[in-house]
């Protein structure tokens, strides 16, 4: 994903004559940098061609060149770490290739290499640098000396230049390569929301209703022992104990409800939400208006936001009312929350919202929070619809 610069060109104010910023200053180093840069990127390139095209008739000549290309991905990355410190041009690196050989062998090895679009545009790119090198180098030596009045509007042309080149020939190759990117790093939300579930799951085990089940039998055990010699206490442990199964099952429910609730799978959004709204501190508006029932994946995300968010309407808001809607989109199911609070709400501290909206990313969601100081607060979620599987697809 190609990102704005982070002094972007239309922001930036007009020359001056005569007035050197810090971002003019930064440019010129970029651009008398230029020619050494070029100069080596040139040589590199023609190596690589020369020997790689050379030697393609050998055995060695394909990884060579196959070499070369991975080389030429490092000089792209040295170089859009040149962009981005001394132009301000932020562009996401492409996803790396495999680093050592596939399943198959050397020659799926080699064809990936072969056919990499970054490591061959990063080789074009060193190749036309040189004319370009030699050319900025020289302009900029001669407007530092000579025409210096004029020279932040020399150097802002010039670096207009570069940046389009950077921009045009050291992306990511197309938006397959941007999304494989957005995947990778949605996958690592997931395995860590995922990895964080199972310790609460664990925890509340052991620190709930497993803790009780012990205390439980130990009770069971020690009335076993005076069942014989004092029937009346041991009647009164058994009525314990029975009183404890009662809150153990009362905490196994309730942390089944949080792992997926009976009433989302047997009753779907519009009951489920309802139940929620239900144990809210607030009176709870809900209406849900959907065509069907949607996958039960995004269905479970759809309940755990609205859950979450009711939960902050409840701890932090100090709202008098609130309201869940939920419908669809065309291919997109959404939900609004919205509560007549303080407002004041924000990504971090501490409310929930910055993993909410992660989580949503991670399926392709939105996540938008508009919170102003003194209220109201509305948020909206998107995830994409998807059908839910007939039951019969699912018990095969």
């Amino acid at each position: 994903m190609t990102m704005s610069p982070s002094v972007p060109d239309p922001d930036r104010p007009p020359p001056a004559l005569l007035a050197l910023d810090r971002w003019t200053w930064r440019e010129i180093a970029h651009l008398l940098v230029n020619l050494p840069m070029a100069i080596a990127g040139f040589v590199y390139a023609i190596l690589v061609i020369a020997v790689g095209v050379g030697l393609s008739v050998t055995v060695i000549g394909l990884p060579v060149l196959v070499a070369g290309l991975r080389g030429a991905r490092v000089l792209g990355r040295v170089e859009r770490g040149r962009a981005r410190s001394l132009l301000g041009v932020r562009i996401e690196e492409p996803s790396p290739l495999p680093s050592g050989l596939q399943e198959g062998g050397v020659f799926p090895w080699l064809w990936s290499g072969l056919k990499d679009p970054v490591g061959w545009r990063s080789l074009l790119y060193a190749f036309v640098r040189l004319p370009w090198g030699v050319l900025t180098s020289a302009v900029t030596l001669v407007s530092l000396i000579v025409l210096w009045p004029v020279l932040p509007f020399i150097v802002r042309g010039l670096t207009a230049a570069d940046r389009a080149m950077v921009r045009g020939l050291l992306p990511p190759s197309d938006e397959l390569e941007r999304r494989i990117a957005e995947l990778e790093s949605d996958r690592g939300v997931v395995v860590d929301t995922a990895a964080a579930d199972l310790r609460r799951i664990e925890r509340d085990l052991h620190d709930g209703a497993q803790a009780r089940l012990v205390a439980l039998a130990m009770g069971l055990g020690l009335a076993k022992e005076k069942l014989t010699d004092d029937p009346e206490a041991a009647a009164r442990m058994v009525d314990e104990a029975h009183g404890e199964i009662k809150v153990a099952l009362q905490e196994l429910r309730d942390l089944a409800r949080g792992i997926h609730p009976a009433v989302l799978t047997d009753r779907g959004l519009d009951a489920a939400l309802s139940a929620i709204a239900s144990r809210c501190t607030v009176p709870v508006n809900v209406s849900v208006d959907l065509p069907g029932r949607p996958a039960e994946a995004i269905e479970g995300i759809a309940y755990f936001t609205v859950s979450e968010l009711l939960q902050n309407v409840s701890k932090h808001s100090g709202a008098r009312s609130a309201s869940v809607e939920v419908w669809r989109a065309s291919d997109r199911l959404l939900i609004k929350v919205t509560d007549d609070g303080s407002g004041g709400a924000r990504m971090g501290g501490g409310s929930g919202m910055a993993g909410l909206a992660e989580r949503l990313g991670a399926v392709d969601g939105l996540f938008v929070l508009d919170s102003p100081v003194g209220g109201p607060t509305a948020v909206t979620a998107e995830l994409p619809w998807r059908d839910r599987a007939p039951a019969g697809s699912r018990a095969s």
